[in-house]
């Protein structure tokens, strides 16, 4: 392809991330998907320059809007390709041709946006703060409350791509031998700093191809999240539930720190993801694993499962903060329900699935958000309502940029010995449920 085409590509692919109402990972599989006649080194570069201007999102429509122009696929190309220097304005202008396969001329406002940011710098020293970090508006203040003086560099740590970690199976493989073998196949990693069985791989290698990961040896799973597995805990022999098992990675965690023995249920209300789990599950190796769908966090089934348990871990549906390096899209645009309905989503299966402990269980309360709303606050109200559980320690908090992992609260509830969980006709509703914390 020439330069153009590719611009005009960029222009068309992002125009498609705008539109669509999913993540922009699955709209961009899609695009390359139906035109597998772009070349691997095309793809690359229509890859990097379209995540590069989503990364940037809200400082180039910063720009884009104190120019006077609307911010779409064709303004954000334009103020991408002036910031990095690429063209003049004579140039610019020759890329914008309308010639086949390259895109339409220039409008009169785009040429004066071509004009205003020639020579210009992305970061501004009148930028907001807000525009700044690349914030939404929706979570700017509640950010800000929950990370202090921390939240300029959290925020700037989450602008670059995540890196990616892998997870050694113990049930087929130690962490010594794989990454021996990933060394020897000219593999560039290092050892993971957090969780003892991670390693880290730099390069973006297609792992998904390696023998290790197809016979199951080794998942990706970013560190953090594999530290939730961590504090969790789970012992050979014991009954555990995945509460909100979605594809089954924490599952299989631990499942794998359980040696195959004892029982894990991994309930979900998205059936079709548990049975795409299932094939993870099967290459993993393991066999102590069942799936269950759920109908709601409230399913019949839970009133049968009273105080069966010795581990319940959740890992909520949350605003997906702490996951803005791998998914920046979530910075300018809500997909799913927003965080008003998720806190009283939230709410309502800890309420639920707290039911499933037993006397001296744990119950794993999980995020990826690093917002307090969803974390600390929810288990303050929980244990306010709940004096039957109490903390097992210290909850687990990971950010970016004080760990280079994604953002992740944990904390470890443990059932009272004495306290046995009431049956479902006796379940009181919590007096705050169905009302945000304020």
């Amino acid at each position: 392809m020439i330069p153009a085409a590719r611009i005009q590509a960029v222009i068309e692919l992002l125009a498609n991330v705008i539109e669509e109402p999913r993540p922009a990972d699955g709209t961009i599989s899609a695009y390359f998907r139906d035109r597998r006649f772009i070349g691997s080194k095309d793809r690359a570069a229509i890859n990097v320059r379209t995540y590069r201007i989503i990364r940037a999102y809200h400082r180039l429509g910063w720009w884009i809007k104190k120019s006077g122009c609307e911010v779409n696929a064709r303004t954000l190309v334009i103020a991408d390709l002036m910031f990095e220097r690429e063209h003049s304005i004579s140039s610019i202008e020759e890329t914008f041709s309308g010639e086949r396969f390259t895109p339409d001329p220039l409008t009169d406002e785009e040429l004066k946006l071509a004009k205003a940011l020639d020579k210009q710098n992305l970061e501004h020293p009148h930028l907001p703060l807000r525009e700044k970090t690349e914030c939404p508006e929706w979570a700017f203040e509640m950010l800000q409350a929950g990370l202090g003086e921390r939240y300029e560099a959290e925020m700037k740590a989450m602008l670059t791509p995540a890196p990616m970690d892998l997870r050694v199976n113990l049930i087929k493989a130690n962490r010594d031998d794989v990454f021996a073998k990933l060394k020897e196949d000219g593999l560039d990693v290092h050892l993971g700093k957090l969780a003892p069985n991670s390693i880290r791989v730099f390069g973006r290698p297609q792992i998904a191809q390696h023998p290790l990961y197809m016979d199951g040896s080794i998942e990706i799973q970013d560190e953090g999240s594999q530290m939730i597995a961590i504090v969790a805990d789970a012992k050979p022999g014991e009954q555990v539930v995945d509460f909100c098992a979605g594809a089954g990675g924490k599952t299989l965690a631990l499942a794998a720190s359980m040696n195959n023995k004892g029982r894990v249920v991994a309930t979900d209300v998205l059936e079709k993801r548990l049975e795409k789990a299932k094939l993870r599950f099967r290459r993993a190796g393991v066999h102590n694993i069942e799936t269950r769908a759920l109908t709601s966090e409230r399913d019949k089934w839970v009133k049968r499962q009273v105080g069966h348990f010795d581990l319940v871990l959740i890992d909520a549906p949350c605003t997906g903060t702490g996951t803005w390096r791998r998914e920046p899209d979530k910075r300018w645009r809500t997909l799913g329900p927003e965080i008003a309905e998720l806190i009283l989503l939230q709410r309502s299966i800890l309420e639920s699935a707290c039911r499933l402990v037993k006397g001296g269980g744990r119950l794993v309360y999980a995020t990826c958000s690093l917002i307090a709303e969803e974390n600390e606050n929810q288990v303050a109200i929980f244990l306010q309502h709940h004096p039957e559980f109490e903390p097992a320690g210290e909850f687990l908090k990971l950010t970016p940029a004080q760990n280079d992992t994604d953002g992740f609260f944990a904390a470890v509830l443990k059932r009272k010995k004495d306290a046995v969980p009431p049956p479902e006709e006796s379940q009181q509703e919590s007096p705050e449920e169905g009302k945000p914390d304020e």
